[in-house]
């Protein structure tokens, strides 16, 4: 694992598709970066032809082929290995924005810690008051600092690391970059979140029915990560899995068994949900954005549920699982 003696050469990979003004405030904030890749996922919007505008080097992603983000990472990579390979890639998703300050502190790290092939910071949601989904959004994102087992989408990466375990596994529709980080870390790379901003994000989830597509296809992400990386020592989204399962489908099959077989009066089991989004609102502070996400944290064991069950029914009927998709 060497590093370079001069100034490492940063790019950026983008991907997006009709993201609109959040496109262009995504361009703008990494235009001052060595090259910028736009991979598009066959907007109609006049993205691809904004980029280019923007000085963007764009690939048009094949969309006779099943989309994925990891695909689309995929391609901005091969697009930076056609003249002067970076150093370094910052991904970022087309509706973020690199805050300033940023990749001068992430770069410093990576210079200071050469086993780190990924620093990470923080990622805010830009309108946390526009709904209870966008604030769960931002909550999610304020994760433990200092080595960790995984990243975002949005990470600034060394080149070296993506080509020696061959980038992301394009055929992932959700989680992908965990379990690429399973297999840097497989490597001894590290990764690590730094305690600095990184990128806003607008994740415009407006409605519940957005929040439990986001919540299903993070199920299938678990399912998929522990079918493919679940095994000792790793155990990748093992204590995920088994959480969503116990909440979503066990306790529910129990209670209903129950109920069915020695009395009615089981059914007053299901208040064990009730003091579940207690105990964690309490756990949280208890204020009202505590209640709010114990609410949705709850509630989207069922979705979660979803999602597990449905990786593993495309996976026992040989078929892949369709991209899953809440805006």
């Amino acid at each position: 694992m060497t590093e370079s003696m001069t100034a490492p050469r940063i790019a950026a990979i983008l991907i997006g598709r009709n993201e609109g003004a959040r496109l262009l405030a995504c361009l703008a904030s990494v235009k001052d970066l060595d090259r910028v890749v736009y991979v598009d996922s066959g907007s109609t919007d006049g993205s691809a032809e904004a980029a280019r505008a923007a000085g963007a080097e764009v690939v048009a992603l094949d969309m006779s082929k099943p989309f994925t983000a990891a695909r689309a990472r995929n391609a901005g990579i091969e697009a930076l290995r056609q003249g002067k390979t970076p150093d370094l890639v910052q991904f970022i998703d087309g509706d973020c924005e690199l805050q300033p300050g940023w990749i001068t502190t992430a770069r410093a790290f990576l210079a200071d810690n050469p086993q780190a092939a990924v620093a990470c910071g923080r990622r805010r949601e830009r309108f946390p008051e526009a709904s209870i989904y966008n604030r769960l959004c931002d909550f999610e994102w304020d994760t433990p600092l200092g080595k960790t087992r995984s990243c975002g989408g949005d990470a600034l990466m060394r080149m070296e690391a993506l080509e020696a375990v061959g980038g992301y596994d394009p055929t992932l529709i959700a989680g992908e970059e965990p379990e690429m980080c399973v297999r840097l870390r497989a490597k001894g790379w590290e990764i690590w979140r730094l305690d600095a901003e990184m990128t806003l994000h607008d994740a415009a989830m407006m409605r519940f029915g957005q929040f439990w597509k986001r919540a299903k296809r993070g199920g299938h992400a678990w399912a998929e990560g522990a079918a493919m990386h679940g095994a000792p020592p790793e155990r990748h989204s093992v204590p995920q899995v088994r959480r969503v399962l116990l909440w979503g489908l066990v306790l529910p099959l129990v209670i209903l068994a129950l109920a069915l077989l020695v009395s009615p009066w089981a059914l007053a089991l299901v208040l064990i949900y009730p003091l579940q989004i207690a105990r964690l609102a309490l756990r949280s502070g208890g204020g009202g954005e505590a209640w709010e996400r114990a609410w949705l944290l709850t509630v989207g064991k069922f979705a979660e549920t979803q999602g597990v069950l449905q990786y593993h029914r495309s996976r026992l009927s040989g078929r892949r699982s369709g991209l899953i998709e809440y805006k």
